[in-house]
């Protein structure tokens, strides 16, 4: 490909490197990305207007401002014009407002209006994913007049899945898919085939709610409306990966005590980890001082009995772990829908008995482990040890079970609090644990 592209800068004419034309769009941007911002530029003033902005669509905002500044005025216009009308928004959202008006400079004034509109929907909400390039038809047309109707307008729209049915207030009434339409008469009407009972989502939806429901239905695209039922556009099944690639990745950070990056790894400066981590660090250290009070205040039992001090960092990183397996386990439950606060003593119920079983496994483990480090443990030590080893972890098991729910219930982002407070939480907690089960066992 790479070879390809410098044969294309040489020759200046695309004609004679057809094969590329034929190329995926976002390999060629791959490829693109590993080019000097003069050799872009160039190479996409080669391309026809529609590869060419197949390709930058592929790209982040700032390389496609970039580039898109660099060209001329009327290539630039085209270019970003081609492009879907959710993707248009994300690149404006993305930019700084200076660089958007710049870009925003290149559109009708039809497009600019209805982006305007778009963009006064939070990106976390259904309405700031919405494309309006959708089929919409009228109940009475035919199927002929629908088809006609597609064949004049398909060409610039983003999905040709669904034909949408609304009246003359835009109001959604009902949806023919594109293979109904293609299986009927041509005289039959939309009102006789169309679906009146529609799936769809409101606009201010939470993001996740709108990509659950494609996915759960398995639609192509998923109509988006206002609280009245009025149409305002589609969420197509790409943007939905994109929320929920987006989502994973955000969760994935926060369960780790860390802001998630708005940029790919390789393009975020280490300023910008070193803000987005230190922020959860620092509260952290906080948090976990109350530690090193609870060791301070069994200091008398620790002088009397050592090697229970062996065993501390083993307990702690046990609790801190189980915690982190149930937090995942619920947090990826809780965004499919499949846990709400009514099932929280459910939950509890079946957390405290796997963490029963858990508990008694490496109990068991941890007994043999303690009793072969020989006479230094002791018999007596080890039977503390394994105690608490149970009672960690069926503790562990219940916090972490219902902390993630009560979050939710008050609105929180339970990936962000959930495995960072959990993890220091059941630190404390399993010192005081410990320490009272050696109190009462050891008769201290």
């Amino acid at each position: 490909m790479k070879h390809i592209l410098q044969q294309l800068l040489h020759s200046k004419d695309i004609t004679l490197q057809k094969d590329l034309l034929y190329q995926n769009s976002f390999d060629i941007a791959k490829e693109l990305k590993t080019c000097s911002h003069k050799d872009q530029v160039t190479l996409i003033e080669l391309f026809p207007i529609e590869n060419g902005a197949q390709i930058i669509s592929h790209l982040t905002p700032e390389e496609q401002y970039r580039i898109l500044t660099h060209l001329s005025d009327d290539k630039a216009k085209l270019l970003f014009d081609k492009q879907s009308i959710d993707d248009i928004v994300d690149v404006l959202l993305a930019l700084h407002p200076n660089q958007a008006e710049r870009l925003m400079d290149y559109l009708p004034k039809e497009t600019q209006q209805n982006i305007k509109k778009l963009m006064e929907y939070s990106p976390e909400t259904a309405g700031g994913h919405v494309t309006t390039d959708y089929i919409a038809a009228r109940e009475h047309w035919s199927v002929k007049d629908t088809l006609s109707h597609i064949r004049k307008i398909g060409d610039r729209l983003e999905s040709l899945s669904y034909i949408y049915v609304l009246d003359s207030l835009g109001h959604l009434n009902g949806v023919v898919s594109i293979r109904q339409l293609l299986l009927r008469k041509e005289d039959t009407v939309l009102s006789d085939i169309m679906n009146q009972s529609v799936i769809s989502v409101n606009a201010d939806s939470d993001q996740q709610e709108a990509a659950q429901k494609l996915t759960d239905y398995n639609f192509a695209a998923l109509p988006v409306t206002t609280s009245d039922n009025r149409m305002i556009g589609i969420i197509t099944f790409d943007d939905a990966i994109d929320v929920i690639q987006d989502e994973a990745t955000k969760d994935i950070h926060q369960l780790g005590g860390s802001s998630p990056l708005n940029t790919p790894y390789f393009e975020t400066s280490v300023w910008t980890v070193f803000r987005k981590r230190i922020g959860w660090l620092l509260l952290l250290f906080v948090a976990e001082a109350y530690t090193s009070t609870i060791l301070s205040h069994y200091e008398d039992v620790l002088s009397q009995v050592v090697a229970l001090a062996f065993f501390i960092p083993l307990l702690v990183g046990t609790g801190g772990n189980i915690g982190t397996q149930v937090t995942a386990t619920l947090i990826r439950a809780i965004s499919l829908g499949e846990v709400k606060i009514k099932h929280i003593l459910r939950v509890m119920g079946k957390e405290a008995l796997t963490g029963l079983l858990l508990g008694c496994a490496l109990g068991i483990a941890m007994l043999i482990r303690s009793s072969i480090m020989g006479p230094s443990v002791g018999i007596e030590v080890a039977q503390v040890v394994s105690i608490t080893v149970l009672c960690i972890i069926v503790w562990s098991s219940l916090v972490a079970s219902v902390l993630p729910i009560l979050l939710t219930k008050l609105k929180l982002d339970p990936a962000v609090v959930s495995g960072p407070f959990i993890t220091t939480f059941v630190d404390g907690t399993g010192l005081i644990i410990y320490f009272t089960v050696a109190t009462i066992l050891l008769n201290l």
